[in-house]
């Protein structure tokens, strides 16, 4: 889509509570928003992702409405998508509230809805079922765990998703393969060549040519959770989803940061203490994995949220940066491993 577009909910007159003040705002249902998908950004996005789907030869459209997640249910083939991706007032709440706002790019939206496309179609035709599938996969019906521990160098599952999300539960496996299997232009067989994720990607190619022009065999009669019969809050929801989460509170760092980066008298000139943290985070990051011995997920995050706040506090760079870097060492370590206490070393869904 072209930037200079503008989608309907640009050109009609925006709901009262975008108007509101967070606080506001967040005491409103999930059922008073009044949103949908027509008019929005997420509507070119969805029609790009049926014509990939389109152009493999698959036929079935996943339905797509509004929710308070991202999900697939587990007995029906669609395709929730979360409610604040309907509307810029509520992605900057989002933000706020989780410190990031998932699927808010382009780019990252069309991996979700296609990871997501996965998972409807292994429902909608039942592939966990097949021998082949559970040989190469998995079983189906393997509980989901609380948490998983990723290996990140093992070369059996594709990467699609952050946090080795393939490795989580096979179900998760095949929609993350079908997802990079599916992606336009994606060189798969050389990007994954030696690897014994390839036969998992090969097996997709397999059976999509098999499932062309077949009807599913379930069907979506309802959607799951739809925004509009959603009574829970805003307030509620984020204080949920903040707890599952383990999202602290968005001055967690300042005492530390603010040390480190000690606010000058005349700071507009100085260096951005965000910038600082970004440039030297490939450095960061080896040495306090070395140090701590710890998988680079939880470094990565610390250290993301460590950037987002330097840059809210508008810290600046008041001393050299050999001293610096290694004081920043020390409190990314400090606080990586308050990090893992809190996450008992796991991460979780």
């Amino acid at each position: 889509m072209s930037g200079h577009r503008k989608h309907g909910r640009d050109r009609r007159t925006q709901p009262s509570w975008a108007r509101l003040p967070d606080e506001d705002l967040l005491d409103l249902r999930f059922c008073d928003l009044g949103l949908k998908i027509r008019g929005t950004s997420l509507e070119p996005r969805i029609e790009q992702l049926y014509a990939e789907l389109e152009e493999r030869g698959l036929r079935m459209r996943p339905r797509c409405w509004l929710s308070a997640e991202w999900f697939s249910p587990h007995e029906a083939p669609g395709i929730a998508i979360p409610f604040y991706l309907a509307h810029p007032r509520l992605r900057r709440l989002e933000a706020k509230m989780m410190r990031e706002v998932e699927g808010g790019t382009r780019a990252w939206c069309m991996q979700l809805l296609r990871h997501e496309a996965g998972h409807a179609y292994e429902t909608a035709y039942r592939l966990g079922r097949r021998k082949r599938w559970r040989k190469l996969f998995g079983r189906a019906s393997k509980p989901y765990p609380e948490f998983y521990n990723p290996k990140p160098v093992s070369r059996q599952f594709v990467l699609h998703l952050d946090w080795w999300y393939a490795q989580s539960h096979p179900v998760e496996d095949f929609a993350e393969t079908f997802a990079v299997w599916l992606r336009p232009h994606m060189p798969w067989r050389k990007r994954y060549a030696d690897w014994p994720a390839l036969e998992k990607l090969e097996y997709v190619d397999e059976v999509v040519k098999e499932l062309a022009g077949k009807a599913p065999q379930v069907r979506l009669r309802a959607e799951v959770e739809p925004l509009r019969q959603l009574r829970q809050t805003l307030r509620e929801h984020y204080r949920e989803k903040q707890e599952r989460y383990g999202i602290e509170a968005p001055d967690f760092y300042d005492r530390d940061l603010t040390l480190l980066f000690p606010p000058p008298a005349n700071h507009r000139k100085l260096p951005a203490a965000s910038a600082f943290l970004r440039r030297i985070s490939p450095e960061l990051r080896r040495r306090v994995a070395w140090w701590t011995g710890e998988y680079a997920y939880a470094i990565h995050r610390v250290l993301k949220d460590m950037i987002q706040r330097s840059r809210e506090l508008d810290l600046r760079v008041t001393r050299p940066a050999r001293e610096l870097k290694l004081e920043t060492a020390i409190l990314l370590t400090m606080q990586t491993m308050n990090y893992l206490l809190r996450r008992d070393h796991h991460i979780a869904f």
